[in-house]
């Protein structure tokens, strides 16, 4: 259904797949918790892997992947990569630059309202296949969401050095795709310290209305925009002032209080037909270029490892503490150039 939909070449199993010479970089879209299973596979047969969040369901066969990677001298990237989208590019150039001050604290929503209400049973993707229901609520919103947030803060402010969460399944009835013994967390809420001062809260919810607000509150005013799901979402910049303030400057100067900053650059980028502006081939784009040319990709190895394993976290503060040190550290990211993108 997804070949002939898409118009690309089919194969009846992944050992056939793997046995094609011409494929170098596999796509693991699968299932989260069949990530670990189906991504050891390729790399054992040298291909560079791009898997869906998170890399593993597990962080040691998540390290296990890392490890298989390197000694391979392989690419192993893990989606989101809306970090690499105009709007996260936007707003990280006006944090680089100070447009506001010293950022201090980051407020970070997904919140994606009470799916199992708004009818979930009539969405397909354009090739016909229906949302896997059971396997959402069974994987949980965190993991599927809080890497969004989670790519953005680690890219602008570095790793994630404490973690403090809490988690609930707040409602365990969602209805006939309600997973067999439910407890995946449908609310969690993290505050996330980072080096110099900086700290992030972020919530994940299939229970809130929907809020996608990505806040940083710096020493002289505010970075904000309304939708991290959106590649082309204008970024704002508010000055802190007083309503007094704000009158006096605008009668003085003709200023508003605040505006929105010009986009880093704007390309025509394909996205999903039905939902949000996200070019989600960008990571795979990037990952092949950088391959191609000899470089690291920007979301490569320990980035990705760091995502998965405070993602991991934020869901499971039974097993990793509701205090929680991360141990991974990854490299720095380079901010896009868009070249050849």
């Amino acid at each position: 259904m997804f070949s002939s939909h898409y118009g690309v070449p089919g194969y009846s199993s992944l050992d056939a797949l793997l046995d094609d010479d011409s494929v170098e970089i596999v796509v693991n879209l699968t299932n989260p918790d069949q990530h670990y299973m189906l991504s050891r596979q390729a790399l054992e047969k040298d291909r560079h892997v791009y898997s869906e969040k998170p890399l593993a369901m597990d962080l040691r066969n998540a390290n296990e992947l890392c490890a298989l990677a390197q000694t391979r001298n392989l690419e192993l990237v893990a989606a989101p990569a809306s970090i690499l989208g105009e709007a996260a590019q936007t707003i990280w150039q006006a944090v680089r630059h100070r447009v506001r001050g010293t950022p201090r604290l980051v407020y970070a929503e997904m919140d994606d309202g009470m799916v199992h209400q708004i009818g979930y049973q009539n969405w397909r993707t354009p090739s016909g296949a229906l949302w896997p229901a059971e396997d959402e609520f069974r994987t949980g919103c965190t993991l599927e969401h809080a890497g969004y947030a989670l790519t953005w803060l680690v890219a602008m402010f570095g790793p994630v050095r404490r973690v403090v969460t809490t988690a609930h399944c707040l409602l365990p009835d969602k209805g006939p795709h309600t997973p067999e013994n439910y407890k995946t967390p449908d609310f969690t809420c993290c505050c996330l310290d980072f080096d110099k001062g900086i700290t992030a809260r972020l919530t994940n919810s299939i229970i809130a209305p929907h809020n996608h607000y990505f806040r940083i509150f710096c020493e002289d005013g505010i970075l904000e925009l309304s939708e991290t799901w959106d590649f082309k979402c204008p970024v704002r910049s508010i000055p802190i002032a007083s309503t007094r303030l704000r009158r006096q400057a605008h009668k003085i100067f003709g200023w508003d209080g605040g505006h929105q900053i010009p986009p880093v650059r704007r390309r025509q980028i394909s996205t999903a037909r039905r939902g949000y502006r996200m070019d989600f081939a960008l990571g795979i784009a990037e990952m092949a270029q950088a391959i191609q040319t000899g470089r690291k990709p920007r979301l490569a190895g320990d980035f990705s490892l760091h995502i998965t394993e405070v993602s991991l976290a934020i869901q499971h503060p039974e097993r990793f503490g509701t205090e929680y040190f991360p141990v991974s550290v990854p490299s720095p990211v380079d901010p896009m150039d868009y070249q050849g993108l």
